[in-house]
């Protein structure tokens, strides 16, 4: 049987919250996702052995390092029962030995990881700041979940406490109201601090709900733990869709950052705000959070990282024309590149006919390009605005809201207001898709 590795007993209640904090609405979501049975997610979740390398891409998928969370003590068949994770006969099963297909965050001892200098240590730095906000932007797959996984590994060594807020995970009733959705994200923390919420002893209704949330979090959050907190606020650019909240919370944040300046509490905290696109709400100058800390935008990969890339999934590439082929394509998006890289490297396919087939259907990302045709055919606004991209060959001013959009999904990019497509492949094949009778 394959060497097996389990979730330490300790851990277990950890990577349960988990799920929900990396969006998973439940087991069977999570176990959609990676491709596996909802029985093997389970005993993963309830600390009962599974196979190495489903133990490392659900590790992956929670944003956990797998060697941070395995019990590597407890009892398995004769075939593993001498395991150590040093060992080379251990080394020789790890995934990374061989490129694994690219789902999720690039896990924290992959060979594939391709740093983006300064971007790891700015980021690292920045945390160890008294009340600092480090602002980190991409559209998805770009990056920003890897990168991330370092910061909170960084966290992890400084002995910081972690909250991950994501607002993908807020029910629609959650942003009906501020004082809804200010307690939902003060009970949601408090709980991964693993203390009780006791917000009905701090909110008071004559005060209002953002002076309640203040007091919570510097008269309780804060005061109840002796060490920073790293608080990750992950796809803030949810909350720009509910300008009543957005209006309100937002400014909080620069409050609080402000805050640390003259409080100790507040110094315990470290912000990391984490969103998909540029910030379309107008906020005034001196409230807005997003004018604060250190900004790290996320850019794609550039020629050097890419060929770099190529050698570690030992491609022999020794003309850089086959590099700047693979970018007309799909541009240096890290996702895309990674995706055609592995195929190469497995030799399931050439790179002329990868070239080739990069805009259809039946190529290697035929199902990425059916999702979002799907998802786009379900918005006719949407549609509307992108097919007026892809069917010109000018860049087009958009509407805020569906720009924002489309750019987090990772379609178009911007040049100052204006929007293109974000690479040849999406250009083609949905022009050829809004082009069929």
């Amino acid at each position: 049987m394959p060497r097996s590795l389990k979730v330490r007993q300790g851990c277990i209640e950890t990577v349960k919250l988990a799920v929900r904090r990396n969006g998973f609405p439940s087991q069977r979501a999570l176990a959609e996702d990676v491709g596996l049975a909802l029985a093997t997610v389970s005993n993963f979740l309830t600390g009962k052995p599974v196979d190495f390398t489903t133990f490392e891409e659900l590790c992956s998928k929670l944003m956990f390092s797998w060697r941070e969370i395995a019990d590597l003590d407890f009892d398995v068949p004769s075939q593993t029962s001498n395991f150590n994770p040093e060992t080379p006969q251990f080394r020789d099963v790890n995934p990374d030995k061989s490129p694994p297909y690219p789902n999720g965050p690039v896990p924290l001892d992959s060979h594939f990881y391709i740093d983006r200098p300064p971007m790891e240590q700015l980021s690292c730095n920045e945390i160890l700041k008294p009340g600092s906000v480090t602002r980190i932007q991409a559209p998805r797959k770009m990056g920003k979940s890897s990168l991330l996984l370092r910061i909170l590994a960084f966290a992890q060594q400084q002995s910081y406490k972690i909250v991950k807020i994501d607002f993908q995970e807020a029910d629609k009733a959650v942003y009906a109201h501020l004082n809804k959705f200010l307690r939902w994200f003060c009970a949601n923390i408090a709980r991964q601090l693993q203390l009780q919420p006791l917000l009905d002893e701090y909110w008071d209704e004559e005060m209002g709900s953002k002076v309640s949330c203040g007091i919570y979090f510097e008269g309780y959050l804060l005061g109840q733990v002796d060490t920073p907190i790293v608080l990750v606020l992950n796809e803030i650019n949810f909350v720009f869709e509910h300008p009543d909240i957005a209006e309100e919370f937002l400014p909080l944040l620069r409050f609080w950052h402000e805050q640390a300046r003259q409080s100790t509490l507040f110094q315990k905290l470290r912000l990391v705000v984490v969103h998909s696109t540029e910030v379309y709400i107008s906020l005034d100058i001196n409230q807005s959070p997003f004018n604060i800390g250190l900004p790290i935008k996320l850019p794609e990969f550039n020629f050097k990282q890419i060929q770099d890339l190529v050698t570690r999934h030992g491609l022999n590439w020794t003309e850089g024309d086959r590099v700047e082929q693979l970018m007309a394509m799909v541009g240096g998006h890290p996702y895309l590149v990674r995706i055609a890289l592995y195929h190469l490297a497995q030799e399931q396919i050439t790179l002329e006919t990868l070239l080739q087939q990069a805009p259809t259907q039946g190529g290697i990302y035929g199902g990425i390009l059916r999702h979002h045709w799907e998802i786009i055919q379900k918005k006719p606004t949407l549609s509307a605005a992108l097919h007026q991209v892809v069917m010109t060959s000018e860049s087009v001013k958009l509407d805020p809201i569906v720009t924002y959009k489309l750019e987090s999904m990772g379609l178009i990019k911007l040049d100052g207001d204006r929007a293109y497509p974000s690479c040849q492949m999406y250009r083609l094949y949905f022009a050829g898709q809004y082009q069929q009778p």
